[in-house]
């Protein structure tokens, strides 16, 4: 299941007729959440905006509050229970609802300043 490490994860993130990135997941942050994800892979859903800072896509994955905070810096990623949405963020936030931490955007973050509501992202592992 791994590309990488037992604790990390590679992962591509598509923007479904525009671009890719990739991303890490990281066991360490939330075992259980990152866990569940990596079993939901692939995954995809429409983009949308939490404010200006936050692109997220919603999942199908249940998975309740972990290790949860309220402070992230630009490139983490996140999941938060309400609507099992995996959230990017676009800058440094500090937010009024708990999040879990998941990992962090290993590359082509800038992909991110071009998504548009509606948007597909499809979540999917790295092959090795």
């Amino acid at each position: 299941m791994s590309a990488g490490s037992v604790s990390s994860f590679q992962l591509i993130v598509e923007i479904k007729g525009k671009s890719k990135l990739t991303c890490e997941l990281k066991r360490h942050l939330s075992p259980k959440t990152v866990s569940s994800i990596l079993r939901s892979l692939p995954l995809d859903g429409n983009v949308h905006f939490l404010g200006q800072n936050i692109v997220y896509f919603e999942t199908s994955v249940n998975s309740g509050v972990e290790r949860q905070r309220k402070e992230f810096k630009k490139g983490d990623i996140a999941f938060s229970p309400a609507g099992g949405s995996v959230c990017f963020f676009l800058s440094d936030v500090v937010l009024t609802k708990s999040m879990t931490p998941i990992g962090k955007i290993t590359s082509g973050f800038d992909v991110l300043n071009d998504v548009k509501p509606g948007d597909v992202m499809a979540v999917s592992q790295a092959v090795s």
